[in-house]
C-alpha cells in the first residue's frame, strides 16, 4: 500500500497533466462538427492504454464512433475483469455561464475541494473517473501488481445513447466475457464517506412537435381564434402531473417496484442535509413527489422532466407572432421493472390522445435505457467496500443513484456478468452542467482504491 502511494506522489503531477490534455480535446458525440475530435481523444485513449501496460490495444469500428480495446491476459484460469468508461463528453451549452473556457482546464480551489479541482466539460463525467483506472493499471503494472485478467472497453458514444456500443456488445461476447464489471461513472456522497451505487434508474427520451396554422400567424390578426401551439404545448406538458406531482401517464406505474418502509429505513441512513441541499442550489424549498423525502424522489421513484422547450420568436425585442410549431424535448427516469420501450409507447399513446384537435402532435423516441440493481452480497461488491475502507478508513454506504448508465443492464443481458459501481464524483461536480469539475483528492484517490479492488476481488474469487 505505501508502495502505491509513493508511486502516486512521485507521479501525481503527471497524472493530473495526462488527464489535462484530455480535457482539452472537446469530444462531443452530440454535434457532428466535433467529429475529428471525437476521433482524437479515442486515438489518445489507446496510446493511454498501450502506456499503462496493455498488451494488446486496439481502435474498434462501429456503426458510430470506436470503441478502444485493450487487455492484459496474465493467467486464463484467474478472474477477468472488465473496465468500461466512455471518452465522449456533453456539450458545454450554455458558453456564457463558464466561469472559464469548457475546454481549456484550470485547477481552482473551493470550499468542497480545498487541495483544487479541475474546472472542464468531461472533467468528472467522465474522463477524469475513466482515467483514473488507466493510471490505476500504470500503478499495478509499474509495481507488479496486477493481480489478475483486465480489459478495458472505453466508447465514444454514451452521452448520446450508446447505440454503437450495443451493437458491438453482441458481436464480441467471447472478446468480452469476464468475472465482474467495473465502471467509474458515478458519484459518492462525501470525501470523508465513501458510498457504491446499488442502483440505476432507467430512461426514455422523447422529442415532441405540436403544430398548428401551416405558417407563422400576425397575434392581432389571428389571436384568440387560432390555436397557439407553444400554449397548448405548455398545457399539454403540465398536464402530465397532478397535484402531488404523480404522473398522469395510464399505466406508467404499473411495474414500479415499491420499497419496503425496512429498505427505505436502509437508505435514509446515509449523511444528508436538506438544508445543505437546499443552500447548494439556492432554492427555497424543495419540490417532488408528494410521501417520498428528497433521496427518495431522486432515486427509487421515476419522473418526468421537461429538458428544453423552444418556439416561436426567441430574439431581442419583440415579435408579434403565434408560431406554427412548438417543440419540446422530455425525459422519463425509470425505476427497476418499468421498460424504457413500453414506457416511450405509453407516453407517446398518451400525449397524441390529450392534444385538441386544433393542433397535430408528433413524438418522436430517442433513446432509452433499462434501470439496474446489484446486490450487496455478491463478491464483487465485497471487495469494493473493502477497498474503500481500507483508502477512506470508513466502510461505504450502499446507494441507489438517480443517474442512468442504460447499457449496465445490456451487460448483464448480453455479458451475464454483474457491475460494481465505485465513483469517486461529488454532486457538487456539476456533470452536465456549467463549471464541471473534479476534485484533485477524489481523481488521486480512485487511482489508490481501485487496484485494492483487484486485489480483493481476485483473493475472493478463489
Amino acid at each position: 500500500m505505501q508502495d502505491n502511494l509513493s508511486y502516486i506522489n512521485q507521479h501525481k503531477d503527471r497524472f493530473i497533466d495526462e488527464l489535462i490534455q484530455l480535457l482539452k480535446i472537446p469530444s462531443i458525440s452530440a454535434d457532428p462538427a466535433y467529429k475529428n475530435d471525437v476521433i482524437k481523444t479515442a486515438d489518445l485513449v489507446k496510446e493511454s492504454l498501450k502506456k499503462a501496460g496493455c498488451d494488446n490495444v486496439e481502435i474498434c469500428e462501429t456503426p458510430g464512433y470506436p470503441i478502444v480495446y485493450g487487455e492484459k491476459i496474465i493467467d486464463p484460469a484467474l478472474p477477468t475483469v472488465l473496465v468500461y468508461g466512455h471518452y465522449d463528453v456533453q456539450p458545454a451549452d450554455p458558453i456564457e455561464l463558464w466561469d472559464s473556457p469548457p475546454f481549456e482546464p484550470v485547477i481552482k480551489k473551493t470550499d468542497i475541494h480545498p487541495e483544487g479541482a479541475i474546472f472542464a466539460r468531461g472533467a468528472c463525467d467522465d474522463k477524469g473517473q475513466m482515467y483514473m483506472h488507466v493510471k490505476a493499471m500504470e500503478l499495478m503494472t509499474e509495481n507488479d501488481q496486477l493481480p489478475c485478467n483486465v480489459k478495458f472497453m472505453i466508447e465514444g458514444e454514451e452521452e448520446v445513447g450508446s447505440e454503437s456500443l450495443s451493437w458491438f456488445v453482441k458481436r464480441n461476447q467471447e472478446k468480452l466475457a469476464n468475472d465482474v464489471i467495473l465502471i467509474s461513472d458515478t458519484g459518492m456522497i462525501s470525501n470523508t464517506q465513501p458510498s457504491i451505487t446499488t442502483g440505476l434508474r432507467g430512461l426514455s427520451y422523447v422529442e415532441v412537435e405540436v403544430t398548428g396554422p401551416n405558417r407563422d400567424l400576425h397575434s392581432g390578426l389571428y389571436g384568440g381564434a387560432v390555436a397557439n401551439p407553444i400554449n397548448i404545448l405548455t398545457k399539454m406538458i403540465a398536464s402530465l402531473h397532478d397535484e402531488n406531482n404523480h404522473i398522469t401517464i395510464p399505466g406508467f406505474y404499473d411495474k414500479v417496484e415499491e420499497l419496503s418502509r425496512e429498505e427505505r429505513d436502509e437508505m435514509a441512513k446515509a449523511p444528508f442535509s436538506l438544508d445543505a441541499y437546499k443552500k447548494a442550489l439556492d432554492i427555497e424549498e424543495v419540490y417532488g413527489e408528494a410521501g417520498y423525502v428528497t433521496n427518495e424522489r431522486n432515486a427509487i421513484r421515476p419522473t418526468l422532466d421537461v429538458n428544453g422547450i423552444w418556439g416561436g420568436y426567441t430574439g431581442e425585442g419583440a415579435k408579434t407572432v403565434i408560431a406554427s410549431k412548438a417543440f419540446a424535448k422530455i425525459s422519463m427516469r425509470l425505476v427497476p421493472n418499468q421498460d424504457w420501450h413500453e414506457i416511450t409507447d405509453l407516453f407517446k399513446n398518451h400525449f397524441e390522445s390529450i392534444a385538441p384537435k386544433s393542433v397535430k402532435v408528433e413524438v418522436k423516441p430517442h433513446h432509452g435505457g433499462q434501470g439496474y440493481v446489484t446486490p450487496i452480497d455478491n463478491i464483487g461488491y465485497k471487495a469494493a467496500n473493502k477497498a474503500y475502507t481500507e483508502t477512506f478508513g470508513i466502510q461505504a454506504i450502499p446507494q441507489r443513484s438517480g443517474g442512468s448508465i442504460p447499457i449496465v443492464a445490456l451487460f448483464e443481458k448480453e455479458l451475464k456478468s454483474k457491475t460494481i459501481l465505485m465513483g469517486f464524483g461529488l454532486d457538487s461536480d456539476a456533470i452536465h452542467s456549467p463549471n464541471e469539475h473534479y476534485g484533485i483528492f477524489n481523481y488521486l484517490k480512485g487511482i489508490e482504491t481501485i487496484p485494492l479492488f483487484y486485489k480483493y476481488f481476485t483473493e475472493m474469487s478463489k
